[in-house]
């Protein structure tokens, strides 16, 4: 057995845990761009902290999912104020900006050498400029990831930079900064979470040390998705879904994912769907046909074993089939209100392209089997009417 794993340098967990940002930036740097989400007055008390420790702040917003473009102004922000540390607070969409300004930041060359499937696909050679991530959402783990993804507008697709000289140097995860967020986005980035814990789990790249944090971030989700959606300010709910993000981050990033991811780049990049919105769409059937397949195709995978578990953690009934598992997922999507693909103008007709496009993703290529062009339009099929 040969395997890697790689994370952030440091993780630091728990309620009160984002007092330690502005102490951990000052050890970095004096000049730092604070990188916000859509609502950057959430990041006003962090703003104080840094500048009382004496951290001089640029700070940038992101509005919506980053783009190349959006990248390019972060980049030339961050070196027209002379920052020597990047800190990105807010969901997966800005710490995936922060992430690719902080690599662009040290690196020549433009942000399309470095981009997979579209762009030159080069190697990153110089460690990124120092980052802190700080997620205030609690469904990509993007904070200890070792890449960003991106939209592509001009190509209608999202695709990924990649590399270990991506990771942060500090992730903090403080689910304070969870408390109350609507009950949408709890949805989408909760089962954001779980599809990636999922999907890691049943991954030909599983191993020892994913197959830990996936199984704990399972029961984490479990127990305490439903009840963070109803229950917006139930802390427990929240650092237990603050667990499973984290943890789904620290297994994708070693393992890998699936069919579901391989569909939600190239949909991103052709509809205007939230990235959690489409896992949560597509889940239960991407597992149903992954099942169906494996029953057929490959019955001595351990995957077939993997999705029993997975049935059974989700169910919490020890004699669990593994239909059971995708009957609780389907279910979990109703109850959260999770809309059909159809919802935000996809058709039939889009079908084969998107087939095409999701071949050539990496995130397919951890799927426990390769799927045929039949099965994955069945997938497809399903999610656009949500049956």
């Amino acid at each position: 057995m040969q395997f890697e794993f790689a994370t952030a340098t440091r993780i630091l967990f728990g309620e009160g845990a984002v007092r330690e940002v502005a102490p951990a930036a000052k050890q970095l740097g004096r000049r730092a761009l604070l990188v916000t989400g859509r609502a950057p007055e959430r990041g006003d008390r962090l703003l104080a902290d840094l500048n009382a420790a004496g951290v001089r702040c640029s700070a940038f917003s992101t509005d919506g999912e980053p783009t190349v473009d959006l990248v390019r102004r972060g980049v030339e922000n961050a070196r027209e104020e002379q920052c020597e540390v990047v800190i990105a607070f807010g969901g997966g969409s800005a710490i995936d900006a922060g992430k690719a300004i902080a690599a662009l930041l040290t690196n020549p060359g433009e942000l399309m050498d470095y981009l997979e499937v579209v762009g030159g696909g080069k190697s990153l050679q110089i460690p990124a400029a120092p980052l802190l991530t700080v997620p205030t959402t609690a469904g990509t783990g993007s904070e200890v990831t070792r890449n960003a993804v991106l939209g592509v507008p001009e190509r209608r697709v999202k695709v990924s930079v990649r590399s270990p000289l991506m990771l942060p140097r500090l992730a903090v995860v403080d689910p304070e900064l969870t408390l109350g967020l609507p009950p949408a986005v709890t949805a989408r980035t909760g089962l954001d979470a779980l599809t990636q814990l999922i999907e890691a789990y049943v991954s030909i790249r599983a191993n020892p040390l994913t197959d830990g944090f996936c199984v704990e971030g399972i029961r984490c989700a479990a127990r305490s998705l439903r009840r963070a959606f109803h229950e917006g300010h139930d802390l427990e709910a929240r650092r237990d879904m603050s667990l499973a993000a984290l943890l789904s981050g620290l297994a994708l990033a070693n393992a890998g994912l699936g069919v579901v991811h391989g569909f939600a780049g190239p949909l991103g990049g052709r509809f205007p769907a939230p990235h959690g919105a489409i896992c949560a769409a597509i889940l239960p059937h991407g597992m149903e046909i992954n099942l169906r397949a494996l029953h057929a195709r490959a019955p001595q995978s351990q995957a077939l074993r993997r999705y029993v578990e997975v049935a059974r953690i989700l169910t919490g009934r020890a004699d669990a089939p593994a239909e059971e598992g995708i009957a609780w997922a389907r279910e979990t999507c109703r109850e959260l209100e999770i809309p059909p693909l159809s919802a935000y103008g996809m058709s039939e007709q889009d079908v084969p392209a998107l087939i095409t496009e999701a071949a050539k993703a990496s995130s397919m290529k951890g799927n426990p089997l390769v799927l045929r062009p039949e099965e994955l339009r069945e997938v497809l099929l399903r999610s656009l009417a949500g049956s």
